[in-house]
């Protein structure tokens, strides 16, 4: 039995070897291909192309923000089922500085609490996804969906003083994606 799988792996060898290029430009093509799958809108532009390229891949922005230095931010949300928000940062002559998914820890690290305000968190993140009042602690809270390690669903929280001063953040589970807080 043994010499019968020695003469086929000898006599099929050389065309076997034949092929290994043929074979090697299809996995790399295959491969190249799934990684451009993989790549999501908002990756697909550069700094210093025109706005009228986002906006013509993504449709009109849901919302648009002032900056400071005279831009825009132009921004594509998926809430209140999603947990992306896309924003495109636009100079003053109409040129994307830059775009990114937003709606992420590394993103919501960046707020400073005690200096930003709800208008920082308006602009940085967009509309929340929902809004409650704490009467006892006198705290306004804004939520926002988001994958975490593109595992976990969770809403990131922004707690404000009355005066809509940033107090506090935090993580909470996703009541509509975490089963053991689903009811029905």
């Amino acid at each position: 039995m043994l010499a019968f799988f020695a003469r086929v792996a000898d006599s099929t060898a050389p065309a076997a070897r034949a092929s290994l290029p043929v074979r090697r430009a299809a996995a790399i093509c295959v491969a190249a291909l799934t990684l451009a799958g993989c790549v999501q809108p908002w990756q697909q532009f550069h700094a210093g192309q025109d706005q009228s390229a986002i906006i013509a891949r993504m449709g009109p922005p849901r919302e648009v923000h002032q900056l400071p230095d005279g831009g825009r931010r132009l921004m594509w949300p998926t809430q209140p089922m999603g947990t992306t928000t896309v924003a495109a940062d636009i100079d003053s002559s109409g040129k994307i500085v830059n775009v990114r998914q937003v709606l992420q820890i590394s993103e919501f690290n960046r707020a400073q609490i005690g200096i930003w305000t709800r208008e920082d968190v308006l602009v940085n993140f967009g509309q929340p996804v929902q809004t409650a009042f704490f009467r006892l602690s006198q705290r306004e809270v804004w939520s926002y969906r988001y994958v975490e390690n593109n595992i976990t669903h969770l809403l990131f929280n922004f707690s404000f003083d009355t005066s809509g001063v940033l107090r506090e953040t935090q993580r909470s589970p996703d009541p509509l994606r975490d089963r053991d807080f689903r009811r029905f």
